[in-house]
Parts: structure tokens; C-alpha cells; sequence
């Protein structure tokens, strides 16, 4: 039997052929799976790019015009994807602030972590308080509150990039704030 095309695949899949989608990502998961990869240097992470894309894919493939290749196009979403992967990750590993702000049980801390986290709470806040308007507004809505881009969007009337700018820009000057604090000690 000889495999069919990917454009006869996806023009299957564009007819309501499901089956035919199940082909596409055992054709191409693999190779996905190492492109993510080389990215986000781990295995789950580059699982969970691989999963998205094809959850992408899933929702996009029947408006795929065929303008370039079913592969040029699941490389791109999944570059895309790996890349924004990254930048989360790095903001995590930028100052932490998961576990900094994250005082659950703040009587079964010692007394001198209570105090650590309670001034690096401070700090933050003074940080994020010094920030410009726009850049404080989306700061607090998508760390404090975890809202989507989308939705921040919607709130502020502008675009997921200039918010997605404002919040890199805000992560750095706050990042940069905390480090300046702990210098100065």
C-alpha cells in the first residue's frame, strides 16, 4: 500500500476524514518532537510544544490554504510555540516569584523565612508601584491575575504583541529593581 500525500491528507482531513489528521501527526510527531526540543531542552516541555502544536493544527488545518508545505507550516507553529516556551521560562528563572509570593503556610516558616519572603514581597511590590502605567497594568493582570493575552487585550483596547512587550519590559525592570535591592544590602 503505498502512503498518501500530505496534500491528500489534509484535503481528506478538509472533507471530515479524521483518520486522516492521526496520519499527519504520526508522520510528522517525531520530528516536531526534536525541533521542540533543541529548544526547551526537556522532555515533558517539548511534549507539551508537540501537544499544542497539533492541538493547533487540529483547529487551523481546515482553513490551510497549502501556500507552503503541511511540514513548513507545523515547523513554524511549533518554532513559535518552543520560542514562547522559552520566554515563560525564563521569566520564571528571572526572579522566581512563584516562590517568593507563594507564602501558604506562613506560621509553619521559620521566623527568618517569614521575614525574607515578607521583604521580598515588599520589594516587588515597590518595583512593580515605580513601573510605567501600561506596563504596571499588564504586569498585574497577567502575573498576579494569569490572565490571557487575549483577554488583557480586550481590557486595555490594544494588541497581544504591545502587551506581550509591556510585560517582558516590566519583568525586566522589575527583575532588575529586586537585583539592584540586594546589592545595596
Amino acid at each position: 500500500m503505498t502512503s498518501r500525500s500530505d496534500q491528500e491528507l489534509v484535503e481528506d482531513f478538509q472533507r471530515g476524514n479524521e483518520p486522516s489528521f492521526n496520519e499527519l501527526v504520526l508522520r510528522y510527531q517525531e520530528r516536531l518532537y526534536w525541533v521542540a526540543r533543541r529548544f526547551v531542552q526537556d522532555h515533558d516541555n517539548a511534549d507539551d510544544v508537540v501537544q499544542d502544536v497539533f492541538c493547533r493544527a487540529y483547529e487551523g488545518l481546515g482553513k490551510f490554504r497549502g501556500e507552503s508545505g503541511i511540514y513548513t507550516w507545523l515547523y513554524r507553529i511549533t518554532v513559535n510555540l518552543a520560542l514562547n516556551a522559552v520566554r515563560r521560562q525564563k521569566v520564571r528563572e528571572f526572579f522566581r516569584i512563584d516562590e517568593i509570593l507563594d507564602v501558604k503556610d506562613e506560621h509553619g516558616d521559620q521566623p527568618d523565612e517569614h521575614l525574607e519572603k515578607k521583604e521580598q514581597k515588599q520589594l516587588i511590590e515597590q518595583a512593580v508601584a515605580q513601573l510605567p502605567e501600561k506596563q504596571k497594568a499588564v504586569f498585574i493582570l497577567r502575573y498576579y491575575d494569569e490572565m490571557p493575552y487575549e483577554e488583557i487585550a480586550k481590557i486595555l483596547k490594544t494588541t497581544v504583541g504591545g502587551l506581550k512587550a509591556n510585560y517582558f519590559h516590566a519583568v525586566k525592570k522589575v527583575g532588575a529593581y529586586i537585583t539592584r535591592a540586594h546589592r545595596t544590602r
